[in-house]
């Protein structure tokens, strides 16, 4: 009865240009192991990619987790987003704060208010995609072509400061074998532009709201010490519980197992 109890609920929300299916291996996992899995795919993305309009926004997709969690009658929420999950993850959780018992941020962070994911990305990539945005139909953003970067050892040190520059970054591709990266570009499908622009209010979450980050491209004590600068983008992570998966930005592919193990193991804490 004790282990029945500890069972979480599960709701996971995969970031740009994914749908649920990115977390198939991952629900798998954590299935096995007991819990209740709610994989999400967000308004305008992967098999609902038809209802992707110019009003589409982050809005939209904090009302789709909410809509997932009040419909399904969920508590004791484990909430886990991934990427640029992080702002709709945070609307959501802000408005059904009594639902959640923590969130999870996988290979991300909470943004502070007010501050869109393009925000958080040097002026050469915001225009680079705002160029692609104008190039295609105006309201979406096309999914990268998922080619292999270099290897870590080629790269220069990471610096994570914003505004972000991807070409410091470690590799995100990293862990990703041809079958993966064939099936992010088979299944990938346009950003509704809005949820990366947009921007929300800073949420009122409980002070006491348990948040983990799991990181992945970058490593506690990097998180660490970004957070010791004051900067407001990373002075958060001081007080949130780090644990690192060592791999690509995109773990649910590249390490789905672990990260189930990991996922499980954050609940029973």
């Amino acid at each position: 009865m004790e282990d029945e109890a500890a069972m979480a609920e599960f709701v996971l929300v995969p970031g740009f240009w994914l749908g649920a299916w990115a977390w198939e291996d991952v629900a798998r996992g954590l299935r096995a192991a007991g819990h209740g899995v709610h994989p999400v795919t967000l308004t305008g993305l992967a098999e609902r990619a038809a209802e992707a309009t110019p009003e589409v926004d982050v809005r939209t997709h904090a009302d789709d987790i909410v809509r997932v969690i009040e419909d399904g009658g969920l508590r004791d929420v484990v909430l886990v987003g991934h990427s640029g999950a992080c702002v709709p993850v945070a609307g959501a959780a802000d408005r059904v704060a009594e639902r959640i018992a923590r969130i999870v941020y996988v290979d991300t962070a909470p943004l502070p208010g007010d501050m869109a994911v393009i925000d958080f990305n040097d002026p050469r990539t915001q225009g680079e995609w705002r160029e692609q945005v104008a190039k295609g139909d105006g309201f979406r953003l096309p999914p990268p072509p998922f080619d292999p970067a270099p290897p870590f050892d080629s790269l220069p040190p990471f610096d994570s400061s914003p505004p972000f520059d991807p070409a410091t970054a470690p590799d995100d591709l990293a862990g990703l074998t041809p079958e993966h990266l064939a099936r992010l570009r088979a299944l990938s499908t346009p950003q509704p532009f809005a949820t990366v622009t947009q921007p929300l209010p800073r949420p009122t979450l409980p002070a006491d709201l348990p948040t983990t980050v799991i990181t992945c491209t970058f490593t506690p004590d990097q998180a660490r010490t970004l957070a010791a600068t004051g900067n407001p983008v990373f002075a958060p992570l001081a007080h949130m519980d780090l644990r690192p998966l060592p791999t690509g930005h995109w773990p649910m592919l590249s390490r789905p197992s672990d990260l189930a193990a990991l996922l499980d193991e954050i609940a029973g804490g």
